[in-house]
C-alpha cells in the first residue's frame, strides 16, 4: 500500500512539474491521473489496490461513530434515570483478532465506546475480559457491535 502511494504522488508532482502550475487543481487532476494509472497497473503489484484498504478504513471509522453515539445515548438514559438501576459486571468475549495491531484496535475502540472497559486480554490473545455498566444492556451492546468491528478490522488489515 505506501508503495503505491508513493507512486501515485509521484505521478501527481510529476503533472504539477510538467505543467508549470502549482496549484491544488493541477495537484489534484495530476492525483486522480496516477490514480487511474496505479489501478490501471494493480495486478502488477503484490497487494490490493490502495483506496480499498483506505475505503476499509473509512468504513471502520462510520462504524465506531454510530457504535459512540448509540452507547452514548444508552450510557446517558441510565445515568439521567432518577433511581440509578444498573448491574455492573464481568464478562469475557472471544475474539478471531490475530496480530497485536488487530487486538488493540479493537481493545481501544471498546474502551472509547462509553459503558464497557476491556480490563485484560489473555496472554494466548483470543480472549476479553470486560467490564460493563449495565451487563444486560452493556454487554449485549458489546456483543453485537463486536461482530461489526471484528469484521471492519479484517478488512482493513487483511
Amino acid at each position: 500500500m505506501p508503495f503505491q502511494i508513493l507512486i501515485n504522488l509521484l505521478i501527481a508532482f510529476l503533472w504539477v512539474t510538467l505543467q508549470d502550475d502549482w496549484s491544488l487543481p493541477t495537484f489534484t487532476l495530476g492525483y486522480l491521473l496516477g490514480l487511474a494509472i496505479v489501478f490501471l497497473l494493480r495486478r502488477f503489484f503484490n497487494e490490493k489496490f490502495y483506496l480499498h484498504r483506505v475505503w476499509a478504513i473509512f468504513v471502520l471509522f462510520l462504524i465506531f461513530l454510530w457504535e459512540l453515539i448509540h452507547s452514548t445515548i444508552v450510557v446517558t438514559g441510565q445515568i439521567l434515570r432518577p433511581k440509578l438501576n444498573i448491574t455492573p459486571g464481568v464478562f469475557k468475549l472471544e475474539t478471531e483478532l490475530e496480530s497485536n495491531w488487530e487486538i488493540t484496535t479493537l481493545a481501544l475502540l471498546f474502551m472509547l465506546t462509553p459503558g464497557s472497559v476491556v480490563i485484560e486480554v489473555s496472554p494466548d490473545r483470543r480472549t476479553f475480559y470486560m467490564h460493563a455498566m449495565d451487563i444486560p444492556i452493556s454487554s449485549d451492546m458489546v456483543l453485537a457491535s463486536h461482530v461489526r468491528f471484528e469484521k471492519a478490522i479484517m478488512e482493513v488489515t487483511r
